[in-house]
């Protein structure tokens, strides 16, 4: 006989609550196999698995919206998915063991009982602004751009020299000082709007290891798609992020 939970005995063993199990079946992300006649809800080990799918991906600060997507795609792959999640939870294990024996060493400074470089103190720097930007960014970029090139773009971030860095920075600055010129021209085809996508270009360069036409549109297009990204740009100004894609696929033409 097949085993079956109700929802208050699927919650104790998940550590999910029986809140967020209804919200689950609400929201079509996680259906009971069947209702009881007394209107419980009854799991199936079909529902374990899928629960089991939900929280590697919620883990991984995959959105539920993007986690139903995933799970309802007709090619869906349990067993790939579970390889993808291995190697997701590897690498962000090793980002965190990295960042822990920064921050430990940190401490021992800080009471005199240690030394630390600087250089040391710059690759800390580096491996906290690679682990902010995997928190918030990881899971949209590495969907789009894969997990080669995103690895390949913290690696060549880990190896700049801070000389090499506060190039990066600078180039950052004028970049967005002569975006906000060009914004209020209202053009994205004039010449200030060009050096605008020109710094831009430099500056990736500076941080990803192999630009493509194609890799700076896609970035313009994911800016104006996402309102996390949209919001570095249109700090500068209302509709600067569309501004910039128009700018970037003028500059490209």
């Amino acid at each position: 006989m097949a085993i079956e939970y109700t929802i208050n005995k699927l919650a104790r063993m998940s550590g999910v609550s029986t809140r967020t199990l209804r919200y689950y079946d609400e929201i079509g992300l996680l259906k009971p196999a069947r209702s009881a006649s007394s209107g419980y809800r009854i799991y199936g080990a079909q529902q374990v698995d899928t629960l089991q799918q939900i929280l590697f991906y919620r883990e991984l600060d995959f959105s539920l919206e993007d986690i139903r997507l995933l799970l309802s795609s007709a090619d869906f792959d349990r067993g790939e998915a579970f390889t993808n999640h291995l190697t997701a939870l590897e690498q962000k294990r090793e980002r965190l063991d990295k960042l822990i024996m920064n921050v430990k060493k940190s401490m021992t400074v800080m009471k005199g009982e240690a030394k630390m470089s600087d250089q040391e103190k710059f690759a800390g720097f580096k491996q906290a602004l690679i682990n902010e930007n995997e928190e918030k960014y990881g899971a949209e970029i590495r969907e789009k751009y894969g997990n080669k090139t995103v690895d390949e773009s913290n690696a060549k971030l880990m190896g700049l020299t801070k000389e090499q860095y506060e190039e990066g920075e600078r180039i950052r600055l004028e970049f967005e000082d002569m975006l906000k010129v060009a914004f209020e021209t209202g053009d994205p085809a004039s010449d200030s709007a060009k050096k605008a996508c020109e710094l831009h270009k430099q500056w990736l360069k500076v941080f990803y290891p192999q630009y493509t036409r194609e890799y700076h549109l896609g970035l313009a297009n994911m800016y104006v798609a996402d309102e996390r990204f949209r919001a570095n740009y249109d700090k500068l100004g209302d509709g600067c992020t569309e501004f910039l894609r128009e700018a970037i696929k003028s500059y490209l033409l």
